[in-house]
């Protein structure tokens, strides 16, 4: 039994952040429907690369789901919709504020029917505020919080992160909000609305930042390769790339300098002899370390590294990563068969569970393949499918 085997949701979002939420509740054993709209459903399925003609995209990200579809704008579908809000736990959405009010299935609409809803919202800033009306992205978050004038070097143009953070966060923290309202349901029989804006989803992370900021007033910068607070502990180079050190505190630095680099009068250096030493001057231990670690490779520094307990490893591409011996014997890559794309892999779960491990129990859905199944299940016959699909309600 998976822990969240009986939990029914409702998926009426697309593309990133609430199908990553989704998908997380679906590998924990929910059951979630997916409703997407009649013309193409969720826009990820016209995002490639493609395989058979079927979005690799999208089924990535959207395992372990059924998909139907229904024209929302449509009073047919509409009471569809309600009959299966009216069986539901949970459902998710992620439209601009004021378009599930338009199309009558907002909370308070939802609400009317099923009390006992957990329904959340995912949007760019939030259901309140001045911005609320404005879409929001994942690069257009990562501008306004901050994060970009954090990345990169210093006086060079602003950076963003490497995937789409923001999204993947508020998936994220939909999900544990999703979760926390489940209990309190739970303990209380009561539902609740839960406003997600992905503009600020991360900016409980920038924690070192509001330190800075909140005691001294401090504006973080960019750092590059470097932490912004701890130090050495960042990307180094050896004779033949880079590597990541993370001497994050006193006794990682002590053992670096007498059993990695056989040093020890680093550690009696007035630059070095503190965290906060070593972080005023992190220039010129750089140019010290760089200029020791030349002669020889990553790969005997990281086996040094390995031998005197020093956190340190490689900087691989995701190939590499991907191609870790240590990801795979944790199972972090995945294989499914998939009806149209064949056997395909994709990433497997970081939460390692004793006693209900996630499973891959379907690959991603093809558009609208369950359609029929999920309205057989709420009593419509063959014929009234037949007609439904005859004046456009369902695909």
């Amino acid at each position: 039994m998976l822990p969240l085997q009986d939990i029914k949701v409702l998926d009426v979002s697309q593309i990133m952040a609430g199908p990553y939420c989704t998908m997380v509740l679906a590998d924990m054993g929910a059951e979630v429907i997916k409703v997407e709209k009649l013309n193409g459903g969720d826009d990820s399925r016209q995002m490639g690369p493609y395989v058979n003609g079927e979005s690799t995209c999208f089924s990535q990200i959207n395992r372990n789901k059924k998909s139907i579809s229904l024209n929302l704008k449509d009073e047919q579908a509409r009471q569809i919709f309600y009959r299966l809000a009216a069986e539901a736990d949970v459902i998710v959405e992620n439209y601009r504020p004021g378009v599930t009010k338009s199309l009558e299935i907002d909370y308070d609409t939802i609400k009317a029917i099923n009390p006992g809803i957990v329904y959340c919202s995912i949007s760019g800033y939030g259901q309140t505020g001045p911005y609320s009306h404005k879409g929001g992205f994942d690069l257009v978050a990562q501008g306004m919080t901050g994060l970009m004038s954090m990345t990169g070097e210093e006086g060079k143009r602003p950076l963003k992160t490497g995937i789409a953070v923001y999204d993947i966060g508020g998936g994220l923290t939909a999900v544990y909000s999703i979760l926390a309202a489940c209990i309190h349901k739970m303990k209380t029989g009561a539902g609740q609305h839960i406003d997600i804006a992905i503009t600020e989803c991360g900016l409980p992370w920038f924690t070192w930042e509001a330190a800075a900021y909140f005691s001294e007033g401090t504006v973080p910068g960019p750092t590059g390769w470097r932490h912004r607070v701890s130090a050495p502990y960042q990307a180094v180079k050896a004779s033949d790339g880079y590597l990541m050190l993370g001497c994050a505190n006193q006794r990682t630095w002590e053992r670096f300098c007498q059993d990695v680099l056989k040093r020890e009068e680093l550690m009696q250096d007035p630059r070095f002899i503190t965290n906060q030493d070593r972080g005023q001057h992190v220039e010129e231990l750089e140019a010290l370390l760089e200029e020791l670690m030349a002669n020889q490779s990553v790969d005997e520094w990281l086996t040094l590294c390995d031998s005197a307990g020093v956190p340190a490893g490689p900087i691989n591409d995701f190939a590499q990563a991907m191609q870790d011996e240590h990801y795979l014997a944790r199972g972090m890559v995945q294989e499914m068969e998939h009806p149209v794309i064949g056997k395909m892999k994709t990433i497997g779960f970081p939460s390692k569970f004793s006693e209900t491990p996630s499973q891959i129990r379907s690959p991603a859905p093809l558009f609208a393949q369950h359609t029929d199944e999920v309205l057989e299940s709420l009593g419509f016959s063959g014929a009234e499918l037949d007609a439904l699909r005859a004046e456009g309600c369902i695909k």
